[in-house]
């Protein structure tokens, strides 16, 4: 699809990796008209998923099975395979969580990565909880524009892998948003540079020992460069730093499937073909999230020349809904069923098994679906928006309270809810806290978090208070159907992640007033869920924001 000459490098390799071949007798670059063929496999935004979903959807054991049988067709053919991630395995999945993603780095380990990218959510642990990892993992954590306060790098800034003589070297890349999405419990001493400028800085040294350049990145894909509110992401970074062939990414969570120039596929189904972004003649790809696909780029390079033979996503199980002969629904594979690796079942076997008669506990009961979809929480107020807010409200005894949308994780569909639901709707673990606020220390807060942009974690839900929005601007605002008076005092229910100053809101755990419940908040919601069950979801589809 795309080549690319490409002035080489005769550095000698400095390094090369036992997971993609036995390593080579040293060579200065590769050899003359040899065609090498390199098949490149991608994930991102894995979350947790280490076991397959309830209908039998992607999972690690199939994940393995599907490499493992690429991996002997490539080999057989003479090409070589090199296996990646754009980052973001932490949080997302109750047993995953409350093991620390042990399960999820064990198993990668077991489908044999080569090197991953660092994600924000990485940081939703202290940081010696992301260096335990790191033991864990066979593969590096690759981040080029991650310093400690002394200025010193936290990861590897770049892997450089030896494929008989050809010399591939993979660069990390992390959004600087992290400083913004992280929690800032716990990485205040950490600094996240601009990635752009940071992979200009490595991207002449990294060419003189790498013939083929790889930016392993979590900064995600923003059509034509549009990236809104969030940090910069692919796009812009392939039209400022030139020189990277390829980009596997994450944290946008799509598929990067195009039809055109800056045109992406809207409506792409599992199975469909898929073409990589190209941008400054650099391929740009990302594979959805939680290994719902495996990304496969055939590549070919010959004499300075790398070129993109072959590309697709390839579903790992994913199925959709048909009727079958009696009229019902029914899920169907939309590809060939993947068989999941009977090894790496039976290894992460107990840790599926570990605290499920906890998380299978119901703990209440709701009459409608709860919404917290990213595509509907982050756009708008919702039912379990208000549901959350009004629990920590509740619980601390507080006359308002703000929820961002981005700790809003999950739906929760009508029927029982189970404690593992809960955790999928908050599986952060931050602390419910207060803060007693003057109304005018109020309004002022009101006024920044109520213009918080859709379309981003900011975007705030709402308990107990009513606001009027008009042009992206505050108006009015009352708390509980009361204009608020600038010298009386109010309680604010929060938690202790935007109240540090996480997804940009205003830093107010220093205030005189805040006091932090110790009450975590998936804690919070499921009682909130016993007391009040059977729960009726009409009773928090509430205008407390009316947007013009």
């Amino acid at each position: 699809m795309v080549a690319k000459q490409r002035k080489l490098g005769l550095a000698i390799l400095a390094a090369c990796s036992l997971t993609v071949v036995a390593c080579a007798p040293m060579q200065t670059g590769p050899q003359k008209d040899k065609t090498y063929h390199i098949t490149l496999l991608h994930t991102n935004d894995h979350h947790g998923r280490f076991w397959p979903n309830k209908y039998g959807e992607y999972g690690l054991a199939a994940r393995k099975s599907l490499v493992d049988e690429i991996r002997q067709e490539v080999t057989a053919e003479g090409g070589h395979v090199l296996l990646l991630s754009g980052g973001d395995i932490n949080t997302g999945v109750p047993e995953s969580d409350l093991q620390d993603a042990e399960p999820d780095f064990k198993g990668m380990n077991m489908v044999g990565y080569d090197a991953m990218a660092i994600g924000n959510h990485e940081f939703d642990n202290p940081i010696d909880i992301l260096r335990m990892q790191e033991q864990w993992a066979n593969f590096p954590f690759l981040a080029a524009n991650i310093y400690d306060s002394n200025g010193k790098r936290l990861f590897e800034p770049y892997k450089i892998f030896n494929v008989d003589g050809l010399r591939i070297g993979v660069m990390g890349l992390t959004t600087e948003d992290t400083k913004k999405l992280g929690n800032p419990e716990f990485i205040d001493a950490v600094q996240f540079t601009k990635p752009s400028d940071e992979a200009a800085k490595v991207l002449p040294e990294l060419k003189k020992k790498a013939d083929v350049v790889i930016a392993a990145t979590h900064m995600g894909h923003y059509v034509d460069a549009n990236y809104g509110i969030n940090a910069p992401g692919d796009v812009t970074l392939a039209r400022t730093v030139s020189g990277i062939d390829v980009i596997v990414g994450g944290h946008s969570q799509d598929p990067v499937c195009m039809t055109g120039e800056n045109q992406r596929n809207e409506s792409y189904k599992p199975g469909d073909p898929c073409m990589p972004d190209v941008q400054n003649g650099t391929l740009i790809m990302q594979a959805h999230e939680w290994g719902k696909y495996v990304g496969r780029a055939d590549l070919e390079y010959r004499n300075g020349e790398l070129k993109l033979v072959k590309y697709q996503l390839i579903p790992v199980n994913l199925k959709k809904k048909v009727k079958n002969a009696q009229g019902e629904d029914e899920r169907v594979f939309v590809t060939e069923e993947i068989k999941p690796d009977q090894k790496v079942l039976a290894f992460l076997q107990p840790y599926q098994d570990k605290g499920q008669e906890q998380l299978n506990q119901v703990v209440g009961d709701v009459d409608k679906r709860l919404e917290g979809d990213r595509k509907v929480v982050r756009f708008k107020p919702t039912n379990l928006g208000h549901l959350i807010a009004a629990a920590q409200m509740e619980k601390v005894k507080a006359d308002l309270a703000v929820m961002n949308s981005g700790g809003v994780r999950d739906s929760i569909d009508a029927g029982p809810i189970t404690y593992k639901e809960v955790l999928m709707v908050q599986p952060f673990a931050n602390m419910v806290s207060s803060v007693d606020l003057s109304g005018k220390e109020l309004l002022d807060y009101l006024r920044i978090v109520a213009e918080k942009p859709v379309d981003s974690g900011a975007f705030a839900q709402f308990a107990g208070v009513q606001l009027q929005v008009v042009g992206g601007k505050l108006k009015s605002a009352k708390v509980n159907g009361k204009p608020i008076n600038p010298k009386q005092t109010y309680r604010m229910a929060i938690n202790s992640y935007i109240a540090s100053g996480g997804d940009g809101y205003p830093k107010i755990d220093t205030h005189p007033g805040y006091v932090n419940s110790g009450f975590v908040d998936a804690e919070v919601l499921m009682s909130y869920l016993k007391k009040h069950s059977p729960v009726k979801a009409a009773d928090h589809e509430k205008a407390e924001v009316i947007r013009k």
